[in-house]
């Protein structure tokens, strides 16, 4: 048993792990992948902090809130943004290698809806730099690592009168066991769910909201799981994303037909729907960065030259990048206190899983990496604080038995039904009939279609019977727990008849604030999913 288990490797889950540590309480981190794989390496463009002198916290703050749509929770946005400034200082003594100005400064560059140069930035390999630096404070502090382990569920204590976290059953891949790890505080940092758009999708295949799932399944509540915004500039054949860097530095959107058509910084949800009807009306849009300059991009844009060749085949010094909206960010997950504590005792979460209330509708360009450090620092002191409250817990749950049983069941499976081709139309659904514009229609048609396929689970299954390594098997339950969020996803958007943010609809292309100005809460009840709303925190 530890103090504090986190679940998830990423920049939060080792922001918290570092907090955890310091505030001098066990911690060890379990994920399904390795701390250097996770997707906080591509949040590329940069970490917001008003640290510049034409900058302020309240001008953040401001663009923060407007970002939001009447969602955000002022009291949270004014600690993430005040924080900022800590959060940035911190990172620059650890050892991120931050771009610098001519006068040694950290370099700042302003990205869509910010009304300063306010992103910090590594060239654009931001997030990575940030991601590295914190893995290696992580090895410094002597943090223990549990990696390739596949979470199936939470232990929660059925004793106590107040269901209580205290632990999770994961399989490891390299040997095909069940292990369950115990601990006093859990703090959940899994990441998004936006592969759920499969390769409409920036992330990474791992992004599949398993944490989320997990959490439903144990009783949490998930908050705002309709909202989710699409990236501008995905390159049209891959997906793969361009960073915002690029338009920060002056580049151009243009039609079909070599013409600008929009302001190339406004906020994400409204410039992805100008492309979105642009693209219908011309048949393209592509991103300009030639007037950059080949010194330019090369010393300030490498990976998107590197990218754009790669995956397109065109060099941006030279030609024009065609680019699509790609699902890139989810602002719902897992509804949390101001200290990060989710609706179940001992189970806190951080991070793209969870929902601190600062995104609202639309997360504001650079705002993604700065919750992560003063949120992610935030959970692992309150974690650390409710493990010292608690002597110990029960390490007799009868879970593992019942995943034992779960993995029996899924080997009886036909596999009649390829899944693969069943998450290929999963993504094509949620694209089509959930993605930039919606409909009642089109949401009624994808979610009738998705309980098709949870109908269907038991004729699909793993092909791979192998017990080490089974890939096959993690991701048919990779498919089973999106599938569940798919159908959480859909019923908060069909519950939300207006449009704000990220979430717009044809059928209800106005904002109700009389309605809708709250945050949707979900939960699953006797396996029914059940949809209400809360009002904004001070509204």
């Amino acid at each position: 048993m530890v103090d504090v288990l986190i679940i998830g490797s990423g920049g939060a889950g080792m922001v918290a792990a570092l907090s955890a540590k310091e505030a001098g309480v066990s911690v060890a981190v379990v994920s399904k992948t390795y701390p250097t794989r996770s997707q906080t390496c591509m949040a590329q463009g940069g970490i917001n902090a008003a640290i510049g002198e034409d900058d302020s916290v309240e001008s953040h703050i401001a663009d923060t809130l407007k970002s939001s749509q009447g969602l955000g929770d002022e009291e949270a946005i004014g600690k993430l943004c005040r924080d900022g400034i800590d959060a940035v200082a911190w990172l620059d003594r650890i050892g991120v290698p931050f771009s610098r100005s001519a006068e040694s400064t950290i370099a700042q560059r302003r990205l869509g809806g910010a009304n300063a140069d306010r992103a910090c930035y590594a060239q654009d390999y931001t997030g990575l730099k940030i991601l590295h630096s914190l893995y290696d404070s992580c090895l410094k502090a002597e943090i223990e690592f549990h990696n390739e382990y596949f979470l199936m569920e939470l232990i929660v204590d059925e004793s106590s009168e107040a269901r209580r976290v205290c632990g999770a059953v994961f399989k490891e891949l390299k040997s095909g066991e069940l292990k369950s790890f115990y601990a006093k505080s859990v703090i959940m940092a899994t990441g998004g769910y936006s592969r759920v758009y499969d390769h409409y999708s920036t992330n990474a295949t791992g992004s599949t909201g398993d944490g989320l799932a997990v959490a439903l399944r144990a009783g949490a509540v998930v908050s705002d799981m309709e909202f989710v915004q699409f990236h501008p500039t995905g390159l049209k054949n891959a997906s793969i994303l361009i960073s915002e860097s690029a338009r920060g530095a002056g580049g151009h959107l243009l039609n079909a037909h070599g013409e600008r058509f929009t302001d190339e910084l406004q906020p994400r949800d409204a410039l992805s729907r100008a492309i979105d009807v642009e693209i219908q009306k011309s048949g393209a849009v592509f991103l300009d960065i030639r007037h950059l300059g080949e010194n330019f991009i090369d010393h300030e844009l490498p990976q998107e030259r590197k990218l754009a060749k790669l995956y397109e085949n065109v060099d941006p010094v030279t030609d024009v990048i065609p680019i699509k909206p790609v699902a890139h960010y989810t602002m719902g997950g897992i509804a949390v206190d101001e200290t990060a504590e989710s609706t179940l005792d001992g189970l806190f979460a951080v991070g793209e899983c969870a929902n601190h209330n600062v995104h609202g509708a639309n997360r504001l360009g650079g705002n993604s990496l700065l919750e992560l450090i003063v949120f992610g620092k935030e959970a692992g002191n309150a974690a650390a604080k409710a493990a010292n409250e608690l002597k110990t817990v029960d390490e007799n749950s009868k879970i593992e038995a019942e995943v034992e049983q779960q993995l029996q069941a899924i080997k009886s499976y036909t596999n009649e039904v390829d899944f693969y081709k069943k998450r290929t139309e999963l993504g094509e659904l949620f694209y089509n009939y959930a993605g930039i514009q919606r409909s009642e229609k089109g949401l009624a048609t994808a979610l009738e279609q998705v309980h098709g396929m949870q109908h269907e689970l038991p004729k699909m299954g793993a092909l791979d019977t192998a017990k080490v390594y089974n890939t096959n098997l993690i991701e048919f339950m990779e498919f089973s727990n999106m599938l569940t969020l798919a159908e959480v996803m859909l019923a908060a958007m069909l519950e939300r008849r207006e449009s704000r943010g990220a979430h717009a609809r044809s059928d209800f292309s106005e904002r109700d604030d009389g309605m809708y100005k709250g945050h949707s809460a979900v939960l699953l009840h006797n396996h029914r999913v059940e949809v209400g709303f809360s009002k904004v925190k001070g509204a």
